[in-house]
């Protein structure tokens, strides 16, 4: 019997954004996003002067369907910080971008990439699931150890050379294609606006892929190392408030199975031998 977990709708891959800073240019990338079929998540500073020139009707309608996440209330480097001044610049930007959203934010990306265990206390006092680090793996099998040292597959820069290799793979392993970058970059660098068109085109609107901003990506895998077996393995019962895609084998056409919230699972004799 060999169990291999699959994302929602029975895919392998999943691809997720990370843009920072929340700058007049998301609205550009957001219009990419769109129509490829993509979805990220948006970091904001909220005590930066870009944030404020928002209203609240204007922001909901700009990041609809996106993700909205903390990046520290002033961008500082989060392991210079002394505990209380770092407990403030997350919760206050936690605060402020719940009252402008009317939902419950609890990912983060780091500001400056500063992070240490000081730093991952806090912000598990904070209520922080998640917080993404500018540590590149560089790699799309590179699953989480800890979701608040999440590190990503790469920056946007060197997005275009795997794309390819993420298009075409065609094995039965679950894979996460995970970049960053900031939406500002791309009217200053040789990676243009023409670069993300062509790489949005190359990985969006596909039908093997699972478009998923970080949180919706973090609570998932979260759901997936929560279930609980049987000692013989042959019972799974599922205590998350996620419905958990897998299948059984790796020969011939293996059956899709999900196992809904508070689920419990048997896996029958002839799947066994499978």
């Amino acid at each position: 019997m060999r169990v291999c977990y699959m994302f929602p709708g029975g895919y392998f891959k999943a691809l997720t954004f990370s843009f920072d800073d929340g700058v007049d240019q998301d609205v550009k990338l957001i219009d990419i996003f769109n129509r490829n079929g993509l979805k990220g998540t948006f970091n904001f500073n909220t005590g930066m002067s870009r944030y404020r020139k928002f209203d609240r009707e204007r922001f909901r309608q700009i990041y609809a369907g996106h993700e909205i996440a903390c990046h520290g209330e002033f961008h500082p480097f989060f392991d210079y910080l002394p505990r209380t001044e770092l407990t403030r610049e997350v919760w206050n930007d936690r605060k402020n971008l719940e009252e402008m959203t009317g939902g419950v934010i609890t990912g983060m990306a780091y500001p400056n990439g500063s992070f240490s265990p000081k730093v991952i206390e806090i912000l598990e006092d904070c209520g922080i699931e998640y917080a993404r680090t500018t540590v590149a793996t560089m790699r799309t099998r590179a699953f989480p150890e800890n979701f608040l040292a999440w590190h990503p597959t790469c920056h946007y820069r060197d997005a275009m050379d795997m794309a390819d290799a993420f298009v075409n793979e065609a094995r039965p392993f679950p894979q996460v294609f995970y970049i960053w970058g900031h939406s500002y970059e791309f009217d200053r660098g040789v990676k243009d606006w023409q670069y993300m068109e062509d790489l949005a085109a190359k990985l969006g609107n596909r039908n093997d892929t699972w478009y998923v901003t970080n949180i919706e990506l973090c609570r998932y895998l979260k759901a997936i190392r929560s279930l609980q077996y049987s000692t013989d393995g042959k019972t799974v019962y599922n205590p998350s408030a996620q419905t958990v895609w897998f299948r059984i084998g790796w020969e011939g056409e293996p059956e899709t199975h999900r196992v809904a919230p508070g689920e419990t699972f048997h896996i029958t004799e002839s799947e066994e031998t499978m």
